[in-house]
């Protein structure tokens, strides 16, 4: 339907009069190069200033009279936004765009997979096509810096490698669908606290090594279309018109060929917006509708952009290297014949999501209890009753926590889901336990649930005690929520503690019945003062659509866990390096103190034990590493190889993630004492035994030097292999020495 909108006079001379002349601009067989060429040799000024900004919340117009069509984008990361009015951010009422909501990407990092990266952007870029969206708003890749970021469920975890590795299939399998991915959010957008106005400061070291190597890897080797410019400031200027990290770093350095587009209301400046890399300007704070479409007029890439170049303050040369851009990325998407139709809500998006969460959920702790049995997996022909505890086992979690929010035709929650696996096996009671949240909507989807509760605190607890007595298991369901102070866009979290008064109950239920189990439904890590009395602890994360389906399939053992956390869980606030130092901040300028001392790196750096480690994740087996091999020089091709033997131990079927870390022995300048260069993860049955190899390139072992502002290797370096299962967790250390 859009082509035969958009393509009128097109059509008509092909109807007419057989085979036309075709502009070298609607020929696809031509350079992309050379078709932005000949589009921009036929626009006008006026035109060409036109499509570098919005004409909607959501959208930004094309050249009608060259049937170039309009962009229109949709926030994601997560799922695909239910259709909003024209300007305004609440849902225009439509029926039909109830999307399949995948999990977070934590937990899609949590999952370590590559594989399952792909299922999920092919799986959420025929969404995007169905919906005929030609940008999809994500994935983030924002370093998690402090455990306070209200948006860290949106990333994928600490640590620049693992980060960079997960999102590189995502972006490729999205835009095989004709939908641009949109990196953000570019860079240094680590808290949401102030993010207006945080300018942020810290070493180049930091900049090159830990907040910068993902987007490099989304952009070089995803191929990402386009990348959005963050909230803050760096150097003074606001990232979204920042000289040196869009047109020295990435538009330079990186070779990065899309365009540049505003976070919705990050352009601040008519003179830098229009001298600096920005292309395509969305949601300057305007009312388009009461304004009659005007206000978008005023935006800095609109009637001041004209301005400046009638003054002479900018060049037609400078206009035309935006707009080139702004053309790539609509002959990319919008313009592109041939796209897959896609689809929306499939039977097959809905098991792809119940199969990413179910990989990403982290088995914390399983610990025998005072029965001395472990609590997972719940063997259902040992339990006649199972008590659920927690709002979080009913809440609705794919409404709210900001630009994320997603309207479902239903989400199957953590007790659904344990209902449909338990069936008539045993007995299934529920307690609320505690009153989080009772409120459910964002931009006017509601989820419909009557969360509301007449019971006070303490009658809520002694009920659960009551009931957890009678129990052979207990399974609390807790953590945070998407509201304000919590996991959510626009503020940071108010603490490191569990809200509500949930570490009260905990202890009161594990006192009552030993056998009581933590699932956190969660994006962030959080205290846990009662650690050592509970016997085990399951890190759901928010699993969308099929949460409580993902979560059943890991609690009675029909998957068998296999995540790995995505970044450190400290044991109190203030082992966080930001913490520690004190420049945790709210405040206009924000100092990374911590420099390249960020997660694992820190708590190694300061020998200080976390609660639970970087790459951390129990499984039902278990699992040994042998026969390391280590290549000790770099073979011609300039690449390290190493192989290990995995071997299932156990009696289930199992997937262990073999995490490969580097550290440089007495450096020329300082180094963390190791670092993520590989991981894989390998499927084994009971007995089974594996070798794993590995490759990795010399320049994965250099760090950034800022004297010289490049990659180095030291002169007789020396290095050292941990293979590990997690940071904290390493199962042999073979060295070597490259030559």
């Amino acid at each position: 339907m859009r082509l035969l909108k958009i393509f009128p006079a097109v059509f008509l001379t092909v109807a007419c009069c057989g085979q036309p002349d075709v502009p070298a601009y609607l020929d696809e067989n031509r350079p992309l190069d050379e078709r932005v060429e000949d589009a921009l040799s036929r626009m006008t000024r006026e035109e060409k200033v036109a499509i570098l900004h919005a004409q909607s919340k959501f959208s930004s117009p094309g050249v009608p009279r060259l049937g170039i069509p309009e962009l229109w984008t949709t926030d994601g990361p997560h799922g695909i936004r239910p259709e909003v009015f024209w300007d305004e951010w609440d849902q225009a009422g439509w029926t039909n765009d109830s999307c399949t909501a995948f999990p977070a990407l934590t937990c899609l990092a949590a999952s370590w997979d590559r594989e399952l990266s792909a299922l999920y952007g092919k799986s959420i870029g025929e969404e995007a096509r169905y919906r005929e969206k030609d940008v999809l708003l994500g994935p983030g890749v924002n370093i998690y810096r402090t455990p306070y970021n209200g948006r860290n469920f949106e990333y994928m975890g600490e640590d620049p490698y693992l980060a960079g590795e997960m999102c590189v299939p995502y972006i490729q399998e999205v835009q095989k669908n004709g939908v641009a991915t949109c990196l953000k959010h570019y860079c240094l957008n680590n808290q949401e606290c102030n993010r207006h106005i945080a300018d942020v400061s810290l070493d180049d070291r930091a900049l090159y090594e830990i907040y910068l190597p993902a987007f490099k890897k989304g952009v070089q080797e995803g191929g990402s279309w386009s990348v959005m410019a963050a909230y803050n400031l760096y150097k003074g200027q606001h990232l979204c018109h920042n000289q040196y990290l869009l047109d020295d770093v990435l538009k330079g350095e990186w070779g990065f060929d899309g365009a540049v587009v505003s976070d919705w209301g990050g352009a601040h400046d008519s003179d830098q917006a229009a001298a600096y890399g920005l292309d395509l300007e969305f949601g300057t704070w305007t009312d388009g509708l009461a304004s009659k479409g005007k206000s978008y007029d005023s935006y800095h890439l609109a009637q001041p952009l004209l301005e400046r170049i009638k003054e002479g303050k900018v060049t037609d040369a400078q206009l035309d290297a935006k707009a080139a851009r702004v053309l790539k990325l609509i002959f990319r998407t919008a313009m592109k014949s041939g796209k897959p139709f896609g689809s929306l809500n499939s039977p097959e998006h809905l098991e792809a999501a119940r199969k990413i969460g179910a990989e990403g959920i982290v088995l914390l702790k399983n610990d025998p209890a005072a029965s001395g049995v472990k609590v997972f997996p719940v063997e259902l022909d040992q339990v006649k009753k199972i008590l659920v505890v927690g709002e979080n086992a009913l809440k609705m979690m794919t409404v709210g926590g900001g630009s994320s929010s997603l309207k479902v035709q239903h989400e199957v929650s953590p007790m659904e889901g344990l209902l449909a696996a338990v069936g008539d096996r045993a007995e299934v009671v529920y307690e609320r336990g505690y009153v989080g949240d009772p409120s459910g909507s964002y931009n006017g989807v509601t989820s419909g649930q009557d969360l509301s509760e007449s019971r006070s605190e303490d009658q809520l607890i002694d009920d659960a005690v009551r009931a957890a007595a009678d129990a052979d298991v207990v399974l609390f369901f807790g953590g945070l929520n998407k509201s304000g102070g919590q996991d959510c866009e626009g503020c940071d979290r108010n603490n490191y503690s569990l809200p509500y008064e949930q570490d009260r109950l905990i202890e009161a239920l594990v006192a009552a019945n030993p056998r009581t189990a933590v699932c956190l439904v969660s994006g962030n890590a959080v205290a846990m003062p009662w650690v050592d009395a509970v016997p085990a602890i399951l890190q759901c994360w928010y699993c969308g659509s099929q949460a409580g389906n993902s979560i059943a399939d890991v609690i009675f053992g029909k998957v068998n866990p296999s995540g790995k956390l995505p970044f450190t869980f400290p044991v109190q606030i203030s082992d966080s390096p930001a913490h520690n130092l004190g420049v945790y901040t709210c405040g206009a300028k924000v100092d990374y103190k911590e420099g390249i001392y960020v997660g694992y790196r820190w708590f190694e750096h300061k020998d200080i034990k976390p609660l639970f480690a970087f790459g951390h994740g129990l499984s039902y087996t278990e699992f040994e590493y042998s026969d390391f091999v280590c290549d000790r020089k770099l073979c011609q091709n300039g690449s390290l190889h190493l192989a290990l033997k995995v071997t299932n131990t156990g009696d289930r079927e199992g997937k262990e993630v073999v995490q490969i870390y580097v550290g440089e022995e007495n450096p020329v300048l300082e180094r963390p004492e190791k670092e993520l260069k590989a991981f894989a993860k390998v499927s084994l049955a009971p007995g089974e035994s594996k070798t794993v190899k590995f490759e990795i390139p010399a320049s994965e072992l250099a760090y950034f030097n800022p004297d010289s502002h490049s990659w180095v290797l030291d002169p007789d370096h020396e290095f050292k292999v941990y293979f590990a299962a997690a940071s904290d967790d390493v199962r042999g250390s073979p060295p070597f020495t490259p030559s």
